[in-house]
């Protein structure tokens, strides 16, 4: 049973809260008006103990799949209260699917493990027929560790595994728009471009541009950090807890005064290496991650839930409160299932503290278990492969990776089936073992401060298409999404209109990345075209000022002498499923 102390508490709060079946339900977030928004959760069994200063307050309670229950309490008296489910047929956001097609069943699954280093196993997303299946909807997150992974791999003179490709991931990691953000002050501003497929000349390209509001961080509100360290026998090399060491000092030379930070390591033991220190204390917080040296082995488990109970103990209401985990996510021993790992960082994230994940190393890299702790804390995960993309993560994109404006976020998209005969989602796989429990649906992501994320479809037009002069819908797309401290879902409808106009530079870059992707998962979408045409279209739309671009156009030419000539296929577009 969870319990808090306070010094003015008169009187203690104690309760149960249970559903309609009067099962106990554990990890509801909990509010009281005399503690303002500060959280406090039910137990294993539904059970709570709160001191108060107030005879009669007034109790919330909110769970995700229950509606909200506020009501006046005696706090002198023990508490029964109960739950409804919610009747709302909108997308769940507590599960697993990256994108989900209505009505469409899976194909047969299998399982893969990539050479020493772990991986969630993917289904790609086939062509479906509009008329069959006209509805589709995809998380939003701002997550890039696809990129510099694969990045890693072929500056070794390695190919990636299949699975470590995730197409969404590497178009977020170059932050592309399309246009300026037209309005600043809503949380999104949105656009939408219908162009052409350089892979199939019969197919389009329909891009959708979501740009999160940009938030001056002089008037943000404080951050509670929590740097969750590994610091285990695994952690003994250069590329590892050396380069963390780089990021997380980088990192602080960003804090403010009003910014504080505590410090977790786990080697031998768990410890609490740092209390809470303001950020107007920087060299402190640096000399302490400075002293950090590799040694032992603890199970990562038990050091997140002990980050979790600093975090809740130096928790700043209406704050910015964060953990931020950094390791191989080779936990040698404890709670290593990712089932495990998962209710362990759900339940945590119920009480509005996030969750960034910092994945290092090779060999024994744990990709798989580093995504689902990213997600299942309602945050963000980044690898970083060198120093540079540490800078990147923690000081050019500081306020995306640490400030969120969206939390919960997906979007639907809906097809006009005259106007198109199938569309696919390029890249937002899914699990295979998400797949194959029928009752998993679509899980909403969260958005940083300023992050431009660019998702794209290829769409087979419809052979009786007649466009006037005037652009008609082709989608009509549902945004969804709740901002920081409201339980609120806030819905946006937009329409992605046939407007096509020929590709600019910046959408013929995201084509090249879409068929660097496509090449790389050795996908049955790439038989159209060959490492030539893109090497070619990289080339010529990549900007020249652009150091990422540039990079990117040379890791194309590292990958193209891994990877075997292939002989082009006919174009797979015609192979829908029915």
């Amino acid at each position: 049973m969870l319990t808090a102390t306070a010094a003015d508490s008169q009187y203690y709060l104690r309760g149960e809260l249970k559903d309609e079946k009067g099962n106990g339900l554990q990890g509801a977030r909990i509010t009281l008006a005399s503690k303002g928004s500060y959280p406090f959760n039910t137990g294993s069994s539904g059970t709570f103990g709160i001191p108060t200063s107030l005879k009669v307050d007034t109790i919330t309670f909110s769970l995700p799949g229950y509606d909200t229950l506020k009501t006046a309490v005696i706090t002198s008296q023990y508490g029964h209260f109960t739950l409804k489910s919610s009747n709302r047929k909108a997308l769940s956001t507590t599960l697993q699917l990256a994108s989900f097609t209505k009505n469409l069943q899976p194909a047969n699954l299998e399982t893969t493990l990539g050479d020493g280093e772990t991986y969630s196993s993917t289904i790609e997303n086939p062509f479906v027929s509009t008329k069959s299946f006209p509805e589709t909807g995809f998380a939003i997150h701002v997550d890039r560790a696809s990129y510099s992974n694969i990045r890693r791999f072929l500056n070794q003179k390695e190919k990636p595994p299949v699975d470590a490709v995730r197409i969404e991931e590497m178009l977020n990691y170059f932050n592309l728009k399309m246009k300026a953000a037209s309005n600043q002050k809503e949380t999104f501003s949105f656009s939408s471009n219908l162009t052409e497929c350089p892979w199939n000349k019969n197919n389009l390209l329909l891009f959708i541009n979501l740009q999160a509001r940009k938030i001056n961080l002089d008037n943000t509100p404080p951050a509670n950090l929590i740097f969750l360290i590994d610091v285990s026998a695994s952690m003994d090399m250069p590329n590892r807890l050396p380069l963390l060491k780089s990021a997380f000092k980088l990192l602080s030379e960003n804090l403010r005064p009003k910014d504080q930070v505590t410090i977790v390591t786990y080697g031998d033991q768990v410890t609490e290496l740092l209390p809470a220190t303001s950020g107007f204390y920087k060299q402190q917080i640096i000399e302490a991650i400075e002293g950090l040296r590799p040694h032992g082995f603890t199970p990562g488990a038990s050091a997140i839930r002990m980050a979790y109970r600093l975090a809740r103990n130096t928790f700043i209401a209406n704050g910015n409160n964060r953990v931020i985990l950094a390791t191989d996510g080779d936990f040698n021993v404890g709670q290593t299932s990712e089932k495990e790992l998962e209710d362990l960082i759900t339940q945590e994230s119920k009480a509005g503290i996030y969750l960034t994940c910092l994945g290092v190393g090779m060999g024994n890299y744990k990709d798989s278990k580093l995504e689902v702790l990213a997600k299942k804390g309602h945050g963000n995960f980044a690898y970083l492969d060198n120093e540079g993309e540490a800078e990147k993560v923690l000081v050019e994109e500081f306020a995306q990776t640490i400030y969120t404006v969206a939390s919960n976020v997906f979007l639907n998209a809906t097809f006009d089936a005259s106007l198109v005969e199938k569309y696919r989602l390029i890249g937002f796989d899914n699990k295979k073992s998400a797949l194959a429990d029928r009752s998993t649906v679509l899980e909403g992501g969260e958005v940083g401060s300023g992050h431009s994320l660019l998702a794209a479809f290829e769409i087979v037009p419809a052979s009786s298409i007649k466009i006037d002069s005037k652009p008609v819908p082709l989608a009509s797309l549902q945004l969804s999404y709740k901002v920081p401290g409201s339980d609120q879902i806030i819905t946006e409808r937009h329409e992605a209109v046939y407007n096509y106009q020929p590709a600019d530079s910046c959408l013929r870059f995201a084509s090249a990345v879409i068929m660097f992707g496509t090449l790389l998962k050795q996908s049955e979408f790439s038989n159209s075209f060959s490492w030539d045409d893109l090497s070619n279209l990289a080339a010529s739309s990549a900007n020249k000022k652009d150091l990422l671009q540039m990079e990117f156009v040379d890791l194309i030419g590292k990958a193209k002498k891994l990877y075997p000539k292939t002989t082009k296929k006919k174009n797979v577009a015609s192979k829908p499923s029915n």
